[in-house]
């Protein structure tokens, strides 16, 4: 599953996806196939459902057992600088990195540069290529990182 908690999450709060479907402006069927894996959410809609139900991406993906919550800002500049000091860091290219997310080369230079908002799915798959790793992490620029 690669929003491992997400149901889990809702069920904690004690709502319905119907509720939830209302407080995300999305259709409750939406929020169905989400949580039967029939869909994957997009990460534009992960992170307003983290930051309105107070979740950490860290604890939605099942990476982290608790929630330690902080607000996401979503800047693809922050994120894009982030996935390449993650990925320099570790010492891989651009190519070997597309190729373990089964993605193009090109589409992973886009989520590098800027140009394309990283998929739910490639950012689930970083978990298993760079460990530890912390989804959180890569939505904090430098002065916010602890």
């Amino acid at each position: 599953m690669i929003v491992k908690n997400l149901r889990e999450s809702r069920e904690i709060l004690n709502l319905k996806q119907i509720d939830i479907a209302r407080r995300i402006n999305a259709h409750y069927s939406t929020v169905s196939g989400w949580e039967t894996e029939k869909d994957i959410i997009p990460l534009k809609r992960l992170i307003t459902y983290a930051n309105t139900f107070e979740y950490s991406l860290d604890y939605l993906f099942g990476i982290m057992n608790t929630n330690n919550y902080q607000e996401i800002i979503l800047d693809i500049k922050t994120l894009a600088d982030n996935l390449l000091n993650l990925r320099n860091k570790n010492k891989m290219t651009q190519e070997s990195v597309a190729k373990k997310l089964s993605i193009s080369t090109g589409t992973y230079c886009d989520y590098e540069n800027g140009r394309e908002l990283i998929s739910t799915r490639s950012l689930y798959f970083l978990t298993k290529i760079y460990k530890p790793f912390s989804i959180d992490k890569l939505f904090q620029n430098e002065q916010n990182k602890k």
